[in-house]
């Protein structure tokens, strides 16, 4: 049986200056839900600057952030609806 599919939002900011970037996700879920994360990547001096790579780690840290808190919240929903304790596995 197939199923109706379902869409999260997903938005990504950036602030950047000469040797940082931080980054500040949010994913809203259907439910209403909104998970928020944060991440930054500093470059080092003798490093050349490549903004698009500080976005890409800084952003990966902050969507790692909210992977996170998706996988808490399951589990939570998880043991509020079964009454026992689920295990989450932390990578």
């Amino acid at each position: 049986m197939m199923h109706t599919a379902v869409g999260w939002h997903v938005e990504l900011e950036f602030q950047e200056d000469d040797q940082h970037t931080r980054a500040a996700a949010l994913v809203r879920l259907p439910d209403g839900t909104e998970v928020r994360g944060h991440g930054r990547a500093s470059r080092h001096r003798t490093d050349e600057n490549q903004p698009r790579v500080g976005e890409e780690i800084a952003g990966a840290r902050a969507l790692n952030e909210i992977a996170m808190a998706l996988l808490d919240k399951a589990h939570g929903e998880i043991d509020q609806m079964s009454g026992r304790m689920s295990h989450p596995i932390h990578a």
